[in-house]
């Protein structure tokens, strides 16, 4: 998962299933501005629909995610 942190800020990009549970943290903490890419390791997740949320500079950005193995 790519994302772009244009100012430097505390950022949180976590992974939720359909029913909204938190199933996996992939960043939480300062960022400097700049171009950042985290893996996502689903492997042990069931196929289905889950949501990619990530909260920067008081903005939150949902993105709804296919997992398909």
């Amino acid at each position: 998962i790519s994302y772009q942190i244009a100012v430097s800020s505390f950022v949180t990009l976590k992974i939720f299933d359909i029913t909204g549970k938190e199933v996996r943290t992939l960043a939480s903490g300062f960022h400097q501005s700049g171009l950042y890419s985290k893996e996502f390791n689903a492997s042990n997740l069931s196929n289905g629909v889950y949501f990619c949320k990530i909260v920067f500079e008081g903005e939150t950005i949902t993105n709804r995610v296919m997992l398909i193995q």
